[in-house]
């Protein structure tokens, strides 16, 4: 399951526990109906009663909405937020821009 970009060790144990699956069987002894409902378990967190603050995507700047992205979503949009802030001109931004570093290292 960690395999997709955007599931980590602990959305991937929730998705686990939320879907009714064993969280140390190994996902290829996983039968059809099982994996269906760990992949819905994934896709819908919100409709699953996951907590907003295990999402990767609070309040995106374009809608305000929470969820969780996942694969090539993730590189879209951390480049949407990166263009977003070189477009502002704001610090972190033009940092990027620049090619320096961001979080004062």
């Amino acid at each position: 399951i960690r395999g997709v970009k955007g599931v980590g060790r602990r959305l991937a144990f929730v998705a686990c526990q939320r879907a009714g699956v064993d969280v140390n069987r190994r996902a290829g002894t996983l039968s059809n109906e099982e994996i269906e409902r760990v992949v819905q378990v994934i896709s819908k967190p919100e409709e699953f009663k996951v907590p907003n603050w295990f999402l990767n995507r609070k309040k995106d700047p374009k809608d305000g909405t929470t969820g969780h992205v996942l694969s090539n979503t993730v590189d879209t949009k951390l480049r949407e937020d990166l263009e977003r802030l070189k477009k502002m001109r704001n610090h972190r931004g033009l940092r990027h821009a620049w090619g320096l570093r961001v979080r004062g290292q």
